[in-house]
């Protein structure tokens, strides 16, 4: 699911750099093509530019040098993410036409298809591909539609990460919101699950948490938890008073020493999972199965376990990486499986592009 915002027509990719610009901390990593096979090279994970406002062209171009550094660079192409307050994913229904032609409708007519007037955004368009999505048009009045996913951004932004890449020597390759990255690492990390059952994937970030709800495929539902890693940490820190880093190290490496501070900030975060997904089972009367956690806090058995006690569905951390072959510096090797859930967002991005 590419839903790329800026997309420079290159098609033969044999290694691509991903870089996930979050909150608190960059994920990047580095993807290669080996025939069917796609290779990790490397992956790092730095300190995210303090800003106040807004994040300067230069102050961004300075931090992809140092990711590209960071990664020991063998590609200019980069594909660079857009985070959940910086872009939206919307479901709308369209005539059938190009997407090209939707993507030039909705800059033009927005408010029509996405109920909002928005002034100097990019958008980019996935028709669903589920039954229902199709429709007969035998069967349809009028001129029949297509239930698309919009994804947007403001114009300004994209042309601001596309100089920014030029600015530090890459070549922005795709510019893709990261809220899809987690449903491109699942189609390649479980295509079986993928295309037959109805799951939700989790994202716990550092301010915010996403869900999204797929039906053997189809991304069909999606919202963003004001909730994340961050007032998990933080509530952890202020009920035992202990510094904020003190607090990160416990939660996720001695969680049972906070469990009752701990679970009852997971219960409210999972409160407001849990109405998505009776949302999406009122409206489309089927269940959900399984529920697949990535970001930083899922490396917290407890977490995840709080999570399934408050979903009432099984919860599994997502291995975002057990698709791709490694080909890692050696001081790496033995991290990666603990740090992967972190680099979901990274890797689903890469997959947009390569």
């Amino acid at each position: 699911m590419a839903l790329a915002l800026f997309d420079n027509g290159r098609k033969q990719r044999d290694r691509i750099l991903a870089v996930d610009l979050g909150s608190r901390t960059t994920k990047a990593v580095q993807i290669q093509r080996r025939g069917d096979d796609l290779v990790l090279n490397s992956y790092a994970m730095l300190d995210a530019p303090i800003f106040e406002k807004t994040l300067s062209t230069d102050l961004l171009t300075e931090h992809l040098k140092a990711v590209g550094e960071a990664l020991n660079a063998k590609s200019k192409l980069v594909v660079i993410t857009v985070g959940v307050n910086d872009s939206l994913l919307r479901h709308a229904e369209m005539p059938r036409m190009p997407v090209d032609d939707m993507r030039m409708v909705l800059k033009l007519n927005s408010r029509n298809y996405l109920q909002q007037e928005l002034v100097n955004y990019v958008y980019d368009c996935h028709v669903l591909t589920g039954d229902q999505a199709k429709g007969d048009p035998k069967n349809a009045p009028g001129q029949p539609k297509h239930k698309i996913l919009v994804a947007g951004a403001k114009k300004q932004l994209v042309d601001d990460l596309v100089s920014a890449a030029r600015n530090a020597g890459l070549v922005a390759d795709h510019i893709v919101p990261g809220l899809v990255g987690p449903a491109n690492v699942f189609e390649r990390s479980m295509p079986e699950v993928f295309a037959n059952e109805v799951v939700a994937l989790i994202d716990l970030g550092f301010k915010n948490s996403s869900i999204c709800i797929l039906d053997k495929g189809d991304l069909v539902l999606s919202r963003v938890v004001a909730i994340g890693g961050d007032k998990l940490t933080n509530g952890v820190a202020e009920a035992l008073k202990i510094s904020y880093a003190e607090a990160e190290g416990i939660k996720v490496g001695m969680p049972t020493e906070i469990q009752a501070e701990l679970e009852a900030m997971v219960a409210m975060l999972g409160r407001e999972l849990r109405a998505s997904i009776d949302f999406y089972e009122h409206q489309h009367d089927r269940t959900v199965s399984q529920v697949f956690v990535t970001g930083g806090s899922a490396r917290s058995e407890m977490i995840v376990q709080r999570l399934q006690t408050d979903l009432m569905v099984e919860c599994k951390t997502m291995n975002p990486v057990n698709f791709l072959q490694m080909d890692l510096p050696p001081q790496q090797v033995a991290e990666v499986e603990q740090i992967a859930p972190q680099l979901t967002v990274a890797l689903g991005a890469a997959l947009a592009a390569i």
